[in-house]
């Protein structure tokens, strides 16, 4: 019996591993621009009725393409590619229909406002607290991160004045500010630049989102690692207009498998090369005097409570992009 139940569980993974693969290897076939082709998944029953889709039998998402790599476009084609892509692909093919990716930018609202799209990805759930839109649980983590080099594993302390690189008027930027102070922010163009200054020695540290450094930093080549966050978790959710609750089921029900089935800790694996659990890092508070082995799953409610109305988070200029002037907190 223990044989057979062995073999049954070792069964169960391959189905999950070939599963996912099929819709990755999909992934990788998807638009050769920002919405016109699209894929066809294998036949399976449509569970969501065409009243609650845009267009007949198809999930048409929106992603923003300038946050790489939740999604961005290839330089040889200009295909949409990403996380978010992947993650699209997988929602569309548990749904039993096509998918068509459209890049709406970073305004989810107007996109689902104007029926651009059905659903869109990677939104902030700490920026969109107010957005007059459904919002699915999160099924990627992040938030701001404190990245050093291989060898570095010390947690700064407020009151240190640490040199650290980050994306000027970024959210990250801002988060840097508020803790440390103006001294120890060292401004750079985009995340590319930001990984440059840490490991040419112009910073101590690094400032970024905690999915665009990581792979920033992988795709530079850099050994770089997080050492600390400077905020407590959020994650990027999924958004669909607050009329289509038949949609909201059906992406819910997604969500929940992306994570119970294993396919996001793939999908991580293939853009990050392995995945992010930040419940286990050491969150900065602000004000602390001295290192911490605080975990932000230890952390209480007030207390993120009481972070987020210090650092006025839902404030912050979005991460990856360059903020408009008259949104960034004043310095």
């Amino acid at each position: 019996m223990r044989t057979q139940r062995m073999e049954e569980t070792r069964m169960k993974r391959w189905r999950v591993i070939a599963l996912v693969c099929t819709i990755l290897a999909c992934a990788t076939l998807m638009l050769a621009g920002c919405n016109s082709e699209s894929y066809s998944p294998a036949a399976k029953d449509q569970t969501v009725t065409d009243s609650a889709l845009g267009k007949s039998g198809t999930l048409r998402v929106g992603v923003n393409t300038s946050a790489a790599p939740l999604a961005g476009q290839t330089q040889s084609d200009s295909r949409i590619v990403g996380i978010d892509v992947d993650v699209a692909a997988y929602m569309a093919d548990q749904m039993g229909l096509k998918v068509d990716v459209v890049d709406v930018g970073n305004n989810p609202e107007s996109a689902l406002s104007d029926g651009q799209v059905d659903v869109v990805l990677g939104v902030l759930v700490s920026d969109a607290e107010d957005a007059d839109f459904w919002k699915s649980e999160p099924y990627l983590a992040t938030g701001v991160a404190l990245f050093g080099t291989a060898a570095e594993s010390a947690v700064p302390t407020t009151d240190s004045n640490p040199k650290i690189a980050a994306q000027a008027s970024s959210k990250s930027s801002w988060q840097v500010t508020t803790l440390f102070g103006d001294g120890s922010l060292v401004q750079q163009d985009d995340p590319k630049a930001t990984f440059a200054a840490l490991n040419s020695g112009a910073a101590r540290y690094a400032a970024s989102d905690a999915i665009v450094g990581t792979y920033a930093a992988k795709t530079s080549e850099y050994d770089d690692k997080i050492v600390a966050l400077l905020q407590d978790p959020t994650g990027y959710c999924a958004a669909v207009s607050k009329s289509n609750t038949e949609l909201q089921s059906a992406v819910a029900s997604a969500v929940n498998e992306l994570a119970n089935k294993g396919v996001m800790d793939i999908i991580e694996s293939k853009w990050l090369g392995a995945p992010l659990d930040l419940d286990k890092i050491t969150v900065i508070k602000a004000g602390s005097s001295e290192s911490t082995s605080e975990s932000s799953s230890a952390a209480s409610e007030s207390a993120a409570s009481a972070e987020a109305a210090a650092s006025g988070e839902a404030a912050a200029p979005a991460e990856g992009e360059q903020a408009a002037e008259q949104a960034a907190p004043a310095e």
